[in-house]
This record gives structure tokens, sequence and C-alpha cells, in this order.
């Protein structure tokens, strides 16, 4: 993977331009940090800017081009000449239900397996006493997991097939995809590093 040579104020203006749910904003802001979290993890801290970026601009043409989405992608992100990895990245997250480009390098398959578990982490959280995922526990994220009521357009299917990518048990990436977002829940609100 590339270093990148797009600025981040460069990317969220774009994200900003096709986007102002906030919602999908803090969608957004989440996935780029986990991504930041996961490839200093995996020991690909130097790649952790470009790992960031696809998380960042995942969703770039949901909110405005739901029918399209990762389709209308690599237009929108051609206007600011993002790497043909990146553009690759991104269409991958929607392996199966919105694109047949297959996640491939390993940030590819973290981008896709947490994609739709922090949209369920955030649901979860929002139905805390504290609004916060920083108390939740495991067991906790699996019952609502389990729960196929709540968060319903959070596909489990997704997240399994993600786990599975990984060659991580389910329980794995609940998890660490869990302490992720405690651990960057505070940067993702104040904007640190985010703004």
């Amino acid at each position: 993977m590339p270093q990148t040579h797009i600025s981040r104020e460069e990317a969220l203006s774009l994200l900003r331009q096709y986007n102002e749910q906030p919602f999908h904003l803090l969608h957004a802001l989440t996935l780029e940090a986990v991504m930041r979290w996961y490839a200093i993890r995996a020991g690909r801290g130097q790649e952790a800017d470009f790992w960031a970026l696809c998380g960042l601009l995942h969703d770039i043409d949901f909110e405005q081009y739901p029918q399209e989405h990762c389709k209308k992608a690599p237009e929108l992100l051609g206007q600011i000449h993002a790497e043909p990895e990146l553009i690759h990245a991104v269409c991958s997250h929607g392996y199966g239900i919105a694109s047949d480009v297959k996640p491939e390098d390993e940030m590819e398959k973290f981008l896709f397996a947490s994609d739709e578990l922090t949209g369920l982490i955030q649901a979860a959280a929002r139905m805390r006493p504290s609004k916060s995922c920083k108390d939740m526990e495991l067991s906790s994220l699996k019952k609502k997991f389990k729960d196929k009521k709540f968060a319903a357009g959070c596909s489990r299917d997704v997240i399994k097939q993600g786990a599975d990518m990984l060659g991580w048990e389910l329980d794995k990436l609940l998890n660490t995809t869990l302490q992720a977002m405690r651990e960057t829940e505070d940067l993702i609100h104040q904007g640190g590093n985010l703004a």
C-alpha cells in the first residue's frame, strides 16, 4: 500500500461536499479513526494515514448516490486525484453487496470487516445511559449482535464474512473493534486530529 499524496483537508472537504447528514459524517470519522488504530496494531503504522483516508472516504458516494454506491466513488475520488489503491479499497468495502471488487490487501479486509460493525457499536452506544462505548462490555455487544431487530440495517452476515476474511473468530473481531472504538471515541467527538 502506498503513502498517500492526498491531505486530510482535501479528503474532508470532498467528504463534506457529498455528505451532509451528521450520522454519515460521524460514521466516516469513526472509520477513519478505527482504520488508523488497526494500521498501528497491524504493524503498518507507516501506512496509517492511507488506511485512515480509506476509512474517511469509504462511503463518499453513499448519501447522494445510494443506488450507485461503490460505483460512483471512482469518479468522485478522481476529483482529488486519489491513488488507484485508495479507489480499489473504497470500492472493495461494498463487496458482494454494491460492488464486485474483492478486498485483497489486509487493509481492505479490515475496512470491510469494521464498516457494518462500527455502525452496530455506535447504535448500541446510543442506547446506553452514557451514550458511550467506553463502558460497553463484549457480552453486551454480543447480545445486540444476536438481536436481529436491533440496528437491523447493520448486516450480521457481512460482519461474519469480514471476520472470516481476516481469519478471525467473530468474538475477536467484535472485541477488537470495540476496543478500537473505546480508545478513539474522545478523538472522534473532540474532532482532535479529525477536524
